[in-house]
């Protein structure tokens, strides 16, 4: 199987199970515990958590510096971030092309009566900045922004640095969806604009399970679950040692070779987007005129359903979706490509394909070709197939 939904889910990297497994066996790991190995744990936690602060470039280390919050995964930071910043009665702004754990709280939140302002996309995949500033500048003063850094469909990277500048400006507090960004992308937590930014482990080869929310110094969180005093009283319950200590692994292995990385896959990337527009005609491929991630490529199959296309590709060896990985199993259309304004026909033939540092350019070659094949396959069945 050649796996190709690296935007959903990375292979865990051998060399952070090994340091995992080196972790659990050291025994029994209570960060909260009084005794030897309670301390122990509380030592390895406080160690990750401080490299994990210096590869985002935050201030972890620092009595009253900034705050990282280890959470389940992206879902749950995402939750704790609109949940927790800001007045909940004041209006709260989103981009049309957030993640589901970001749109869905946001729904919840307006049937509560709180105001939600949405951020329309451009047809490339961007958020659009003349807009935000509209709806930021809008009274009564939002309570919190919250947009993504790179979009988990498109792969489109979104105008942060500008988005950042119109929060500063109206002092309002940013959230960042790092999720897709963090580990593909150089990311400077101090320099941001942020009062937080959610990321997730296993969007970079560490393990599932764990992620965070860095909360800036002096940025107030209230949480949302109860029941413990651990991490500030901020995410109650104990934290995973081990977890933590992959996580921070990972996120040493990805920084240090991100550059390297970067350019091999948008490499392949690119060869298979040429090789593709050469064989299928009518192929679109969405947000290629905008800065994307560099293994991520989304486009759409003329006249084939995802669905079935999905079903073909994975009997034919070949790993990939048609889009958020926490939409799946459900036929609902992309609501990304929606507020790009694609038609309903591109939006039901879309797949995407997410490249990661073990994808070779052999993979790419073949994943062309059994697209390729299995396209002209099911055309000329419906052709077959359609009534005279």
């Amino acid at each position: 199987m050649i796996y190709l939904d690296n935007n959903a889910t990375t292979d865990l990297d051998s060399a952070v199970l090994d340091a995992m497994i080196d972790c659990y066996r050291r025994g029994p790991l209570n960060p909260s515990s009084q005794h030897g190995l309670g301390r122990a744990a509380r030592s390895l936690l406080d160690n990750a958590i401080s490299e994990i602060g210096q590869y985002l470039g935050a201030d972890c280390d620092s009595p009253g510096g900034d705050q990282l919050v280890l959470t389940s995964g992206g879902s749950e930071s995402n939750n704790l971030a609109l949940a927790g910043l800001g007045d909940l009665t004041k209006p709260l702004v989103v981009s049309a092309i957030e993640h589901p754990s970001v749109l869905a709280v946001a729904a919840q939140q307006q049937q509560r009566g709180r105001e939600v302002r949405i951020i329309p996309a451009s047809a490339s995949g961007v958020v659009d900045i003349e807009q935000a500033a509209r709806l930021i500048a809008q009274q009564p003063t939002p309570a919190l922004v919250s947009v993504m850094a790179a979009n988990n469909e498109t792969g489109v990277i979104q105008p942060l640095d500008a988005i950042a500048r119109l929060c500063q400006n109206a002092n309002v507090p940013l959230h960042i969806d790092a999720t897709q960004a963090i580990g593909k992308l150089p990311f400077r937590f101090a320099i941001c604009g942020a009062s937080a930014v959610s990321f997730t482990a296993h969007k970079f080869h560490g393990p599932s399970g764990i992620g965070g929310l860095l909360v800036r110094a002096g940025v107030e969180l209230h949480a949302h679950l109860q029941g413990g005093e651990q991490q500030l009283g901020k995410r109650p319950g104990t934290e995973a040692v081990p977890l933590a200590v992959g996580m921070g692994f990972a996120l040493q292995l990805a920084t240090s070779q991100m550059a390297g990385i970067a350019a091999r896959i948008q490499s392949h990337r690119d060869e298979f987007e040429n090789r593709m527009s050469e064989r299928i005609d009518g192929i679109v491929f969405y947000g290629k005129s905008a800065p994307r991630l560099p293994g991520t490529s989304c486009f759409s199959l003329p006249g084939v359903d995802r669905q079935i296309m999905l079903m073909a590709l994975d009997r034919g060896g070949i790993a990939c979706s048609s889009g958020s990985a926490c939409a799946s199993g459900s036929s609902r259309p992309s609501h990304v490509l929606a507020a790009m304004g694609r038609s309903e026909a591109e939006i039901e033939s879309t797949i995407r394909l997410g490249l990661s540092k073990f994808t070779t350019a052999n993979d790419m070659v073949s994943a062309s070709n059994t697209i390729c094949f299995h396209h002209q396959r099911l055309r000329r069945k419906q052709t077959v197939e359609k009534p005279v």
